[in-house]
């Protein structure tokens, strides 16, 4: 009895807390986007169910370029509702039908929706982070240091990468140059200008927001030092920005937080409170 209930427990406290967020689902946020297919990219909302004018995170999936769906990561918007925080989750055109400026392109068009929009659904339009993991942790990187995608950068009070991949996609594909594997071809392109273009590393300056990074000591080699890369530069801007280490691999650094008690919803919680 004593092993069902330890089963059961986490379960039932996921079905409670459920019922603290209201969801909007498959909201577009571009009439059309034109990457190698016509596509209409959109997003889910996750608020708390009483509180209004919340900070709000937008939360962008990783898999590569190529895999992954906003549908999968409802937990972590209802775990960040209970905490008072809206979490808005884009779908975006996914490698080979779009590449890493596309896919970047849409990303800005989801933040600039929510600036305009998110008051409707408890959200507070100046007090909006960005967080990703893997793929989507360099698509948030990219869109919240390259003016190129977002003319305004206030726009963005801070940036959370989880595990975060690609943040120097030049220095790793002068050493592996892209293939057909994994359509990097595509995804990067083939010319060495285009990769520079879409490594945040290069765009880091004064201007960017403030960081909060995660990486797992267990995950892939290249995701960790290009991690220590990036926030050696960063230091130039951040002086006192580092790296949490936690003890895992890849995609649990992602699973973890289904669980609503994982205390790195506190830590976040704390960053966007100081910077908010």
């Amino acid at each position: 009895m004593n092993k069902l209930i330890r089963i059961l427990m986490p379960l039932f406290c996921v079905f409670l807390l459920s019922g603290c967020a209201k969801k909007t689902i498959n909201l577009p946020y571009l009439k059309n986007s034109k990457a190698l297919i016509e596509s209409l990219p959109a997003l889910n909302i996750f608020q708390p169910n009483k509180s209004k004018n919340n900070p709000v995170i937008v939360f962008i999936h990783g898999g590569y370029w190529e895999t992954g769906d906003k549908n999968t990561y409802g937990f972590l918007g209802r775990n960040f509702a209970q905490r008072d925080i809206v979490t808005v989750i884009p779908s975006y055109t996914l490698s080979p039908n779009g590449n890493y400026d596309t896919m970047a392109k849409e990303i800005a068009a989801a933040i600039k929706w929510t600036c305009d929009n998110i008051s409707e659904y408890g959200g507070n339009p100046r007090q909006i982070f960005l967080m990703g993991h893997s793929a989507g942790g360099h698509l948030i990187a990219l869109v919240g240091t390259n003016s190129k995608y977002l003319n305004n950068t206030d726009l963005i009070k801070g940036i959370i990468l989880n595990d975060a991949a690609g943040l120097d996609m030049y220095s790793y594909l002068e050493q592996y140059p892209p293939t057909e594997s994994h359509n990097y071809n595509i995804t990067w392109t083939k010319n060495p200008k285009k990769w520079k273009d879409a490594s945040p590393i290069y765009s880091l300056s004064e201007e960017v927001p403030p960081f909060l990074i995660y990486v797992g000591t267990k995950t892939y080699p290249s995701i960790i030092s290009q991690n220590k890369d990036f926030v050696k530069k960063l230091k130039t801007y951040q002086p006192n920005v580092e790296i949490s280490y936690l003890p895992k691999k890849h995609v649990p650094m992602m699973s973890q937080y289904f669980l609503p008690w994982n205390k790195h919803y506190k830590e976040i919680t704390k960053f966007v409170d100081t910077n908010k």
